[in-house]
């Protein structure tokens, strides 16, 4: 018989929580960055910053993909005894996230000068765009490595040092920041230096896990198998395109605004999208931290459990929204001022009327990437995919633009909530078939606990 205890939920607690704390961290990458460009360089780098955050997002894309799939893949094996793979997967998707990484840092010294013009830079903005990138990009393999060690030692059953590893990465990037744009006076160089650096710190402090002898897995003599790679890269889809539709997003509402406002509602968008990151990395961390327990349940056919967890993390979920929805729309003038050292009134209107209606998609918004990582927990990875697919691009793209034809640019900022909207009526559809499917299809394994 399945029993729902005290222990589980704790577990629950501490998995979701150490999580929604790394995550938060996590944000501050770009966060500390907004806040330091805005004040150190100005309205200019602001928008340079903003173009580049769409290629910042595909390197996260990348790392998330192959860290949360290998971790899934490594957790699924673990719970159901076959901890042999568990080496083998790490050790393909070292080598599959260097490899990945190498060629994307081929690409930034290579071209990240056609590369900027390509995501919307004009003569201003351009040499700060190139620059960035050129820098974030060469740090790419650490990017990827880090989200994959990140992803192992938090299914190894060591999601505090996850945690501690990750805030320290990032702390150091909010350091570095002042150090390197203030007293150095590096500018944009500065601040992507200072993020490539943060990475770094974040695989020191995770080596503790194999130097106290703590993993169950380990590099290992072994060959690389496109078939190993293709099977996680597939649990790890969702997590992919959940990150690079944040790329894509502020891609498309890039040449929108830029369209409807020139660079200072670029500026004005950057704002918004980057304090809405601290929401986004909430809701992340929610379905990172539920990851490592829904595979377990999974594996061993658990589905009471399954169903509490999934409960419990879409009730944090909405109570964790009403709360940053009630703060932003409070306080929304003094957060945009934060960014906005020159006080220009252009854009603290546009941004402040950003963050009223932009904010309200988080409430199904938050759902959706709650679904898509649960989904995907469960070796559903392609409905996950699809939830994730469907808000990324499919709906946003001509909601968008058929929204901003209409009302301009609070049309565009409406297209949020819509699109999360929509996705999540298939998202809830395609969950409960597999939570609650008919007798003849059930799609969870048999319980292997008495």
């Amino acid at each position: 018989m399945e029993r729902i205890d005290d222990k589980s939920r704790k577990k629950f607690a501490k998995y979701v929580s150490l999580n929604i704390l790394a995550m938060l961290g996590s944000s501050c990458y770009i966060v500390a960055d907004t806040f330091f460009i805005a004040n150190g360089i100005g309205a200019d780098g602001l928008t340079a910053l903003n173009l580049a955050i769409s290629i910042f997002s595909f390197i996260q894309a990348i790392g998330l993909m192959v860290g949360i799939g290998s971790g899934t893949r490594y957790a699924v094996s673990k719970s159901r005894g076959e901890r042999e793979t568990g080496s083998q997967v790490f050790t393909n998707a070292i080598v599959a996230g260097i490899g990945a990484g190498c060629l994307i840092g081929a690409a930034g010294l290579l071209f990240a000068g056609p590369i900027a013009e390509a995501i919307g830079a004009d003569e201003i903005t351009k040499g700060m765009t190139s620059t960035y990138l050129r820098v974030i990009m060469f740090f790419a393999p650490f990017y990827i490595v880090n989200h994959t060690i990140v992803a192992f030692v938090r299914n190894d059953g060591n999601p505090k040092l996850a945690t501690i590893a990750m805030l320290a990465g990032n702390f150091s990037n909010i350091v570095l920041d002042y150090v390197f744009i203030y007293l150095f006076k590096w500018g944009m160089f500065g601040a992507s230096f200072a993020t490539g650096i943060g990475p770094v710190i974040s695989i020191c402090c995770l080596s503790v896990h194999f130097i106290k002898k703590q993993n169950q897995f380990k590099l290992i003599r072994t060959k690389v198998l496109l078939q190993t790679v293709a099977d996680f890269c597939k649990l790890g889809i969702s997590s992919f395109v959940n990150e690079l539709s944040t790329g894509a997003v502020i891609m498309i509402f890039n040449f929108l605004f830029l369209g409807l406002g020139g660079n200072t509602a670029v500026a004005a968008y950057g704002i918004v999208a980057n304090v809405a990151l601290f929401a986004v990395s909430i809701f992340t961390g929610i379905a990172q931290g539920i990851q490592p327990l829904v595979s377990d349940y999974y594996g061993r056919g658990l589905t009471n459990q399954l169903k509490t967890v999934l409960k419990d993390a879409a009730l944090v979920a909405l109570v964790l929204t009403a709360v940053i929805v009630a703060v932003s729309n409070v306080w929304s003038d003094g957060i945009v001022s934060i960014f906005n050292k020159s006080r220009d009134t252009q854009l603290q209107s546009i941004a402040k009327e950003g963050i009223t209606i932009y904010f309200l998609g988080f409430f199904p918004g938050s759902l959706n990437i709650v679904l898509a990582g649960y989904l995907s927990a469960m070796e559903k990875a392609e409905k996950g995919f699809i939830i994730s697919l469907l808000r990324g691009l499919v709906v946003i793209a001509p909601s968008a633009l058929l929204l901003s034809k209409v009302f301009g640019m609070t049309g565009v900022w409406t297209a949020i909530p819509v699109t999360e909207t929509i996705t999540l009526l298939a998202a809830l559809y395609m969950t409960r078939r597999i939570i609650y499917p008919p007798q003849s299809s059930a799609e969870i394994p048999q319980s292997r606990e008495l």
